[in-house]
């Protein structure tokens, strides 16, 4: 498995948010009411769509949890923090670097693959996890849940401290 590091610039983004958990996962209602206004986004930049998912700090992953409750959301990438559709919210995603996997497959089957992102790649790595959030970026090859669709997945990293 081979990860990309890329540096992210600022991104703001527009969207809708639910609390989930990987036991009772809300990710295709998310979509569906996000899908269903996204339209009236005035300021979109770019076709992609964002999974975003915000842990409470990065110990989630040390301590892992099925019921741990996390946020995610639904959006797009916008120019600017103007007006937004009644129902949806601004988010900020900082800069920083990310770990970027390609991912051919079901979003449903990907388990394995953050499997050996958290356990094999990351530990073998020059970096550790960083308390940002991570998101899966869906552009013109998403095709949903048919097995040749493809998606990055952005994992934010920094680099290891010395010791460590």
């Amino acid at each position: 498995m081979k990860g990309k590091i890329r540096k992210l610039e600022k991104t703001w983004l527009t969207g809708k948010k639910l609390k989930m958990s990987m036991q009772n996962d809300r990710t295709g209602e998310l979509f569906r009411e996000f899908m269903h206004g996204r339209h009236l986004i005035s300021n979109i930049s770019g076709q992609e769509l964002y999974a975003v998912t915000i842990y409470d700090g990065t110990g989630v992953f040390q301590n892992f949890n099925p019921q741990t409750e996390f946020e995610k959301w639904a959006a797009v990438r916008v120019t600017d923090h103007g007006n937004h559709p009644e129902g949806m919210e601004h988010l900020v995603v900082p800069e920083g670097q990310y770990a970027v996997f390609q991912y051919k497959g079901r979003p449903a089957e990907a388990g394995p693959v953050f499997d050996q992102i958290f356990r094999e790649w990351l530990p073998d790595s020059a970096y550790e996890l960083d308390d940002r959030p991570h998101f899966a970026l869906m552009g013109d090859k998403y095709r949903g849940d048919h097995p040749d669709s493809e998606e990055e997945f952005w994992i934010p990293v920094k680099l290891r401290k010395p010791g460590r």
